[in-house]
């Protein structure tokens, strides 16, 4: 491929994977009250709103290895394309659900096509040299958090015309990104790198058999899982645990969430690249987990809002760890096991997201109150700090690991 076919190549996948979390984003602020407008009542509905969360996991852990082998048999271009256009229909059928069960079929759908990320991953892998995979991995990730930044203040301006509206616009960018893909887009993986397509591979367990194959390879998948299995305390706890111990509104918490997207643009998009020429790729890995413990730890302990939010700036390093994680996996598979690789990756990610939240709900749920258990309401904080300790461990023993089986392998040096 050549340098100018690259670059477009790399324009596509960075315009795609953003109008695919402005997508996503577009729709958590209606889709809780709609949520709740079917099932009748508030504990109906967090029932529900749990039920909807496992079920896109659930969907992507069993099918992203499935999509990864499928690009490594049929090639990227057509799986991405199918997958996006998927998308495009699953954001519709939402739009039109009458009842929590066609949204819960949605959320499958959903989960199925959202795995495409998988084949993205890949895509990079294919058109990028191995010494840049690191920051064309921070792109990536800067427009995931630019998504996540717009999204949701454009589905909450939208919600406001209708609850329906911002599910028909994330139809529309779906759509979008599929026909600029058809006419953009080209294949990355030459017919010569492709792989027969065998269900021992495809399903989840066999996927995850790929991580046992390479140097060091298991080593750096433990460390993505807890990086990600700390990373969703977030998710569980943040807004309940803001307006317990801060008081801040739904405005303070969105403004918040805004900032945190900015910082990990500027440090996914900006720093990686740099820092990575200077400091090598498992040394920014490793900085990036210790800026997430100790910005983390402070989350726990800070007293008051301002704190917290100050406490943001160490825990946005935490974004130099995933680019660089990502490409040290890559360099260990051979070009024709980028997908299985994505796939395996991002079934580890599903497995944290439905784990996590139940863990870290359930300590926050005793350590909050009068008679909690627990008697410190940032426990969940500081636990996820421990995680993220273990993680960096974990890296540094793999890594030298590594290096004594391969001592030619330069990123372990």
């Amino acid at each position: 491929m050549s340098l100018r076919k690259r670059r477009a190549a790399m324009a596509f996948i960075l315009v795609t994977a953003a109008l695919d979390i402005v997508a996503m984003g577009l729709v958590i602020p209606v889709l809780p009250p709609l949520i709740e407008k079917f099932a009748g009542s508030d504990a109906n509905a967090g029932v529900w709103n749990g039920l909807l969360i496992a079920l896109w996991a659930g969907a992507q852990f069993l099918a992203s290895p499935v999509i990864g082998s499928l690009s490594d048999r049929f090639g990227r271009r057509p799986v991405i394309l199918v997958s996006v256009a998927g998308m495009a229909i699953d954001w519709v059928l939402m739009a039109l659900a009458p009842n929590l069960w066609w949204l819960a079929i949605g959320r499958l759908i959903g989960g199925v096509t959202s795995s495409s990320f998988t084949t993205v991953y890949a895509y990079v892998a294919d058109v990028t040299e191995p010494a840049g995979r690191a920051r064309a991995y921070g792109l990536v990730g800067a427009a995931f958090s630019g998504g996540f930044v717009l999204g949701p203040f454009l589905g909450g301006v939208l919600g406001e015309i209708s609850p329906r509206a911002p599910f028909w616009a994330a139809a529309a960018m779906s759509a979008v990104a599929f026909v600029y893909g058809l006419v953009v887009l080209p294949e990355s993986l030459p017919k010569a790198n492709r792989t027969p397509f065998s269900w021992t591979r495809a399903n989840p367990f066999g996927a995850l058999n790929l991580l046992r194959s390479g140097t060091g390879l298991l080593g750096l998948a433990t460390v993505d899982f807890l990086l990600y299995f700390a990373h969703h305390v977030f998710s569980a706890i943040f807004v309940l645990y803001a307006g317990h111990r801060y008081g801040w509104t739904a405005l303070e918490v969105g403004l918040v969430l805004a900032f945190v997207g900015l910082l990990d643009m500027a440090v996914q998009g900006l720093m990686t690249g740099p820092v990575v020429k200077r400091l090598g790729e498992r040394r920014t890995m490793l900085l990036g987990l210790c800026g997430g413990v100790v910005g983390i730890s402070c989350m726990g302990l800070a007293t008051n809002g301002a704190l917290f939010v100050a406490a943001m700036l160490p825990n946005a390093l935490w974004g130099l760890a995933m680019p660089t994680l990502q490409s040290l996996m890559t360099a260990r598979v051979s070009e024709a096991e980028q997908g299985q690789l994505q796939g395996a990756i991002n079934s580890l990610a599903s497995i944290a997201g439905v784990l996590s939240p139940l863990f870290f709900g359930f300590v926050y749920s005793i350590s909050v109150g009068e008679r909690a258990a627990i008697p410190f309401i940032g426990t969940s904080f500081l636990i996820a700090a421990g995680v993220l300790a273990a993680a960096a461990v974990m890296a540094v023993v793999s890594e030298r690991r590594a290096a004594v089986r391969d001592p030619a392998n330069k990123t372990a040096a």
